[in-house]
């Protein structure tokens, strides 16, 4: 079929990129290595965009936190309660970049996706006290494939 105009990229190298995250280790957050797990999707440098999936145990509670960015949240399984409300298996959020909110629950077991456009900063009543975007997900990653290799060994 003829097209009105020519729509091939003008980068021949361009891909999608694949992950086969079922393949991927759960990574255990530093914040709480025994109830709180992370697979790094995605990391672009060149945006700053984010995509990871999220295993939190019951009982987890991720620190308050601001968005310096946006933000898409969707639940595989299990229950969060976010602000004054819960999201459940299903459930879909969008937080605009800006959006404050305090911790953040795990009611049950939970998974979940979670594609962010930026840096999260994380606080508490004394100020600053971790951040989280892209490049920090690339050494997290690293630095656990880093010591699989080195366990092997």
């Amino acid at each position: 079929m003829a097209m009105p105009q020519n729509i091939s990229p003008i980068n021949p190298e361009l891909m999608d990129t694949l992950v086969q995250a079922s393949e991927d280790d759960w990574i255990p957050q530093p914040m709480d290595p025994k109830r709180a797990f992370i697979r790094v999707l995605y990391t672009g440098a060149e945006s700053g965009r984010w995509a990871v999936q999220f295993r939190w145990l019951k009982g987890f509670v991720a620190p308050q936190h601001k968005h310096l960015s946006a933000s898409h949240t969707f639940i595989l399984k299990g229950k969060l309660q976010v602000r004054d409300g819960t999201l459940n298996t299903g459930d879909y959020v969008y937080e605009p970049n800006g959006m404050i909110h305090g911790a953040t629950t795990a009611l049950e077991d939970t998974e979940y996706l979670f594609i962010c456009d930026g840096p999260v900063l994380f606080f508490d009543e004394n100020g600053f006290t971790s951040y989280l975007g892209w490049e920090e997900l690339r050494r997290l990653k690293e630095a656990h494939a880093a010591r699989k290799v080195q366990a092997a060994a």
